[in-house]
């Protein structure tokens, strides 16, 4: 038995009862102070550091933090027990597991703790508050992400109920990924409250709200809001997803989390933030200028005294305290950052007219830009695809024998703004495609995601998983250029097919 637990609970838990989501106060001197328990507390940390030839008493200002040596999956977290990764190199100080899938299927165990939850819950608390009113309506939390060992349906879960325990009117439901279930509790317990929140991946919330009339459920009855994670959307999938469910204020109506198996919610969309991505959406000339790129990334605000962000070579580092702390993880986002003012100004510099209102009510939170790790993996209803699962499947006998194991892998939405997985394979020469090679190729790739990755198999839903399949002559000039580096993903656009 652990005679402190106890108690360090009922503080985390009175702390968390009776304020609300403070503003950051000296973000720098914060994370220093946290690589400092960390490195005290963390047996692994302390390896890593001795082994990179640091000493964690030099180490004084933020300025000596920015020299630490990057901490990455492959250069820590896979190289220590888990337990000399956890506070006091002890696992059985966490209560929970959260478990993501790695590149070739092999999972990643990210344990943590009640405590570990309260600061997620209040990155959940400032999407029901300052969206939704959750404070002031009584709302309904329906999670929609999938319940198990991943980390979204579950974490979430807990985490609105903590609101609950604080005192917010909110009743959590969680059906997690069965459609049928969600239709059915809705119209059970929806009228009796002000709202209902639908809380899971873009592909499939617009699913399950695109069968909803079906079911005979009416949307406008509701109050529809969302709270969306795992992908980038655009803005045209916000508002046909708005318009087909009865909702009024984009602004306000859905909040996207930037959220992590490794790390829980790092950020989230505000009122502010979705108002400045709708306007760079519309323009693009503007949205380039401050991005760099013709795609709009997701844009959320963050608490740096809760993940501290920084930016290496186009990605995203973050540090936190968590079941596993972390110190300069390099999560291989792309992405960047925007100070509160700096966005303000190039706002008002491009047009934006931003009323007191809209500024006055706004947390100053600075912003981070994320594209994903668009030049690795694929996401799909939340599921990160990889190309090594790919690989697996052309792999197979009924297959290798006629194709050159080259492919693209990419996401598009089609016409009516659904996801779809679309998979673009190299012939070996000379040979033609058919239609039952295409079919071939679909299965034994569908086949070899379920078998080797967990999120494929528990997140898309089962007449989302075969792919699109196209077959390409060898040397196709769009997919498969002679004499260039190939890239296996692309990054999602809008196609129609």
């Amino acid at each position: 038995m652990d005679a402190d637990r106890p108690d360090l609970v009922v503080a985390a838990l009175r702390e968390f009862f009776s304020t609300r989501p403070p503003a950051p106060d000296d973000p720098e001197a914060h994370v220093v102070d946290l690589f400092h328990r960390v490195a005290d507390s963390v047996p692994a940390y302390r390896h890593f550091l001795r082994a990179n030839n640091v000493d964690p008493d030099t180490v004084r200002s933020f300025t000596d933090f920015r020299q630490l040596p990057l901490l990455s999956k492959e250069n820590y977290h896979r190289r220590y027990p888990l337990p000399q990764l956890c506070r006091d190199g002890r696992m059985d100080g966490c209560d929970m597991v959260a478990v993501s899938s790695g590149s070739t299927g092999q999972p990643t165990f990210w344990p943590r703790f009640l405590t570990d939850e309260l600061s997620v819950a209040t990155q959940f608390e400032r999407v029901f508050a300052d969206s939704f009113a959750a404070d002031q309506r009584s709302t309904l939390a329906v999670v929609c992400f999938p319940l198990g060992t991943w980390v979204g349906g579950l974490y979430t879960t807990a985490c609105v109920r903590h609101l609950a325990a604080k005192g917010y009117p909110v009743t959590v439901v969680a059906p997690g990924n069965n459609k049928a279930e969600i239709l059915r509790v809705i119209p059970e317990l929806g009228p009796h409250v002000d709202q209902v929140v639908l809380l899971g991946y873009p592909p499939f919330v617009k699913d399950v709200i695109d069968s909803g009339p079906a079911a005979g459920v009416e949307w406008a009855r509701y109050s529809l809001k969302l709270v969306l994670a795992g992908e980038v959307f655009s803005e045209e999938w916000r508002a046909l997803v708005g318009q087909r469910s009865g909702m009024t204020d984009p602004d306000h109506d859905s909040a996207a989390l930037y959220g992590t198996a490794d790390a829980g919610v790092l950020g989230h969309e505000t009122p502010l933030s979705v108002r400045v991505r709708r306007f760079l959406a519309a323009n693009p000339g503007a949205a380039r200028e401050l991005f760099g790129e013709s795609r709009l990334p997701t844009l959320v605000q963050y608490d740096p005294t809760h993940r501290y962000f920084e930016t290496h070579e186009g990605t995203l580092l973050f540090s936190g305290d968590n079941g596993v702390p972390l110190i300069r993880y390099h999560i291989a986002d792309e992405g960047g950052l925007v100070s509160y003012g700096d966005m303000l100004a190039f706002c008002a510099r491009h047009g934006l007219d931003l009323g007191p209102d809209e500024v006055g009510s706004a947390r100053r939170l600075p912003f981070a830009y994320v594209f994903g790790r668009s030049q690795f993996t694929v996401s799909y209803f939340g599921a990160n695809i990889y190309p090594e699962n790919v690989t697996v499947g052309l792999e197979q006998a009924e297959v290798s024998a006629w194709v050159t194991g080259k492919f693209v892998l990419e996401t598009a939405e089609d016409a009516d703004s659904d996801r779809q997985l679309r998979l673009v394979v190299e012939l070996a020469p000379g040979e033609e495609p058919t239609v039952d090679r295409q079919r071939t190729v679909a299965e034994s790739v569908r086949d070899q995601l379920l078998r080797l990755n967990s999120e494929f198999a528990n997140y898309v839903p089962p007449e989302r998983q075969l792919p699109h399949t196209a077959l390409l002559p060898a040397g196709d000039p769009e997919y498969f250029p002679v004499g260039v580096k190939h890239r296996y993903t692309r990054p999602s656009g809008t196609r129609s097919s």
